[in-house]
């Protein structure tokens, strides 16, 4: 191996693709890697060579990111991290510096400042560990056994993650670098910029027809992806204009121009918010300067120069979305960004492809060019120009997880807390996006505030842009509730809303009026016991008093999805998907209607019924005689009621003088099964029970209430009740 001091970069040397981890011969895959670890290794460090002085790597280019001095080592403690972990190495390099370097930071707003003290190392110690990182990783690369192809759960998965993972902070710690004081640092061969520039082009509108976007990446995929990028999802995106060209700075200039930074109305509440304390009024890699024509400067990563009108504008959402507004304004037509599918679909309508190993990418991306942005009609994309490449272009789609999403077990929190409708996601990759960051199925998302090599270009459509984090349940006690009717069970206790239904379909079939019609689920929650019961039923009505429990049966039905986020321990959160295929109830599902509804005072429509299941409900209503007395008139001649409750009875749900039971009547015990019988008497025959049905409700991971339901089986007699 080539000692670091032995490796000189060059502007025209080809950076390393990402491997194909599949294949026959893992000793040449051994060799593969291990130059795509010092490459990228090597690379990393060279961009610190841009640095011109130790003050610059502890002097915070902006206030709401760490020094530099930060992320010149935690590239490198991020592999021995990880590696321990995957369980390729069993002890730490520099404890100290790994707990140090070990978390970045995400700017949770514009204003949060962090003003912690950190006592940061020196710059030779933080060179002198990263090359002992360098000799840990190439020992791990050399002489570890793997197979092909490796894959998501293979411990060598932790050197793509680490070599990726050095990637996105290459890109990041370049923007840094370009909000750093310029005396900070100073031009390097490796890192030249672009030269070319011009007048910018007049953009216009071009034709995206219709059509489908599939999304979403296998597990068996022999490529290396970050969590988000797996799953599926699918959507038919209807046809809209998008620019030829992304928004250059002389297209951008005319709304600076015409007062865009000055007037709110061009931009929302958050955005208005951010302009305001940043007090900005241009694009923040743009330098006033009169002594140049045309009176402005870019500042690039290493030197600011005659401001290029045809490159493309750097802006961060809020800037983007604040000129699409006005751009609406000038055509009065409607304008916005893209949302990720229909980044996708122009992707798809002009045929591209990822970056090829063997040449030069046919766009401005993957350092095969410059360390620079470039003219925007520089690189042709079938009509279009950059559809990927250049500069990141900013979607209208906050980041969301995909159908099947899943962490990975040694990187909890790599995406997982972004789904907080605070993150977009950027497409389409920029000049030195490289590895997974330049390919398309890539999804990565910042802040909105947060300045990347970032621009966009704009859409015309009538096609509202749709958040798709809006389908994700947050709400603790709907979260719990979906959890408990649709997530795994616990302890090896059975699905209570599966168990009950089965319980009422078999007790139906032994002693019921043999009729299939009508079946009513009472205090349905979120609808699991519902759709079960569709599986017998030709009709099944579920209702509940909660809108919020209701709105999640109306969601699977409409989309045969549920989402939402639970507790794991503290203020970390999973996220979960469950689909009604996949537990075998989407053949069944339209047999079922949801509707808000009291039980104690249901509307005369509800009745009819074969078979009535009001389960752990009685011990909920404010009035369950109520209830009770009325229940065998909505059921047919011969029909069965199912209860079940706990018997928990709380004055905060039932006054103490509506309790049916759990106290002392006349000297003696009187239990609610007691105050069954008596109420219901007149009109059932209790056909089948108490029986014990015990249920498991999940708060957090390590968080579960046991508790056991009674049911019982009553069956209305055939006479027609008073």
């Amino acid at each position: 191996m080539n000692s670091p001091s032995d490796r000189t970069l060059t502007q025209s040397a080809q950076f390393h693709r990402t491997p194909f981890l599949a294949g026959g011969d893992v000793e040449s895959k051994r060799a593969e890697l291990l130059q795509y670890f010092h490459a990228s290794f090597d690379r990393y460090e060279s961009l610190f060579e841009v640095l011109s002085c130790d003050e610059a790597y502890y002097k915070k280019p902006i206030a709401l990111r760490h020094p530099l001095i930060f992320y010149f080592g935690h590239t490198a403690t991020f592999f021995i991290n990880k590696f321990l972990l995957a369980g390729l190495i069993n002890k730490r390099v520099d404890p100290r510096l790994e707990s140090m370097c070990a978390v970045g930071v995400d700017e949770m707003s514009w204003d949060d400042l962090n003003d912690a003290h950190y006592d940061w190392p020196t710059v030779e110690e933080v060179r002198e560990y990263r090359r002992k990182v360098r000799q840990v990783v190439d020992q791990v690369i050399r002489n570890t056994p793997f197979t092909l192809p490796i894959g998501w759960n293979d411990p060598f998965w932790a050197v793509l993650m680490g070599i990726e993972h050095e990637h996105i902070h290459l890109e990041t710690s370049s923007v840094l670098m370009r909000q750093h004081a310029l005396h900070f640092v100073k031009p390097h061969p490796a890192w030249q910029p672009c030269r070319e520039n011009g007048a910018a082009p007049i953009n216009t509108l071009l034709e995206i027809p219709a059509g489908r976007v599939m999304l979403g990446r296998n597990l068996t995929d022999p490529v290396y992806g970050w969590d988000n990028e797996y799953g599926k999802h699918q959507a038919d995106v209807p046809s809209f204009k998008a620019s030829r060209f992304l928004v250059s700075n002389g297209e951008f200039r005319e709304f600076v121009d015409a007062g865009g930074y000055t007037l709110d109305r061009y931009w929302d509440e958050e955005g208005a918010d951010w302009k305001r304390f940043a007090q900005a009024t241009h694009p923040t890699f743009w330098v006033p300067d009169a002594s140049v024509q045309g009176g402005w400067k870019l500042r690039l990563v290493a030197e600011e120069v005659p401001m290029p009108w045809n490159w493309p504008v750097e802006t961060n959402y809020h800037e983007s979305n604040a000129f699409c507004r006005w751009k609406s304004e000038q055509t009065g037509q409607p304008v916005r960004l893209p949302t990720e599918d229909e980044w996708n679909r122009i992707y798809d309508h002009v045929q591209l492809s990822d970056v090829p190993h063997d040449t030069k990418a046919a766009a401005n991306l993957h350092l095969d060019h410059w360390a620079s942005s470039c003219p925007v009609n520089q690189f042709a994309h079938g009509e279009f120009f950059d559809v990927v490449g250049n500069v990141w272009q900013w979607c209208e789609t906050p980041t969301y997880p995909f159908d099947g999403f899943n962490v990975h077990p040694i990187y909890d929190d790599f995406t997982s807390p972004t789904f907080d409708n605070r993150h977009n996601l950027i497409k389409g990759g920029s000049w030195i996006s490289c590895g997974n960051e330049s390919r398309h199925v890539s999804r990565y998302a910042f802040r909105r505030h947060f300045f990347q090599h970032a621009g966009f270009r704009y859409i015309e459509t009538e096609t509202p842009a749709v958040n798709p984090l809006s389908t994700y349940e947050t709400d603790a006690m709907v979260s719990q509730y979906a959890e408990f009717h649709y997530g795994d069970s616990a302890f090896g206790v059975p699905n209570f809303p599966k168990a009950i239904a089965d319980l009422a379909i078999a007790a139906h079939a032994r002693h019921g009026n043999r009729m299939q019609g009508r079946a009513l689920d009472l205090g349905c929650a979120t609808g699991r016991s519902s759709f079960e019961l569709a599986r017998a039923f030709d009709k099944v009505i579920g209702i509940d008093f909660s809108a919020l429990f209701i709105q999640v049966g109306a969601r699977l039905l409409d989309t045969g999805t549920v989402r939402y986020t639970l507790p794991d321990e503290g203020e970390l959160l999973n996220y979960y998907e469950r689909r009604l295929d996949t537990l075998g109830l989407a053949d069944t599902a339209s047999r079922v209607e949801f509707w808000q509804g009291d039980a104690c005072n249901l509307k005369d429509a509800f009745s009819g019924f074969d078979l009535i299941l009001a389960a752990n409900l009685i011990d909920r209503l404010y009035s369950p005689r109520r209830f009770l007395d009325t229940v065998a008139a909505r059921l047919n001649p011969g029909g069965l009621l199912v209860l079940s409750s706990p018997y928990t009875w709380l004055e905060e749900y039932t006054k103490r003088s509506e309790w049916i039971g759990g106290f002392k009547k006349d000297g003696e015990s009187y239990s609610t099964l007691d105050g069954l019988k008596e109420i219901l008497g007149e009109h059932f025959t209790l056909v089948e029970g108490p029986q014990a049905v015990p249920f498991v409700i999940r708060e957090t991971r390590r968080k579960h209430q046991y508790t056991v339901s009674e049911a019982t089986v009553w069956k209305r007699k055939d006479e027609s009740p008073n």
